[in-house]
């Protein structure tokens, strides 16, 4: 992975904080996540395969 460094204001620091930990993941973790969304939504990153357009793994849906 590359690394750089990101600054952002404390505010959205701060909140990033808090919805990473709302879905147990590190606040790098949480950015990278939103990132890519943001990516594929804008069709600048292909989907994996195997996953859905949620975003959730693939296959049936259970029932």
């Amino acid at each position: 992975r590359k690394q750089f460094p990101l600054r952002i204001p404390q505010e959205l620091y701060d909140a990033y904080e808090a919805w990473a930990a709302d879905e147990f993941r590190s606040v790098n973790a949480q950015i990278e996540a939103v990132l890519v969304d943001a990516a594929r939504r804008a069709g600048r990153l292909r989907r994996r395969p195997g996953t859905r357009s949620d975003g959730e793994a693939g296959g049936e849906p259970p029932g």
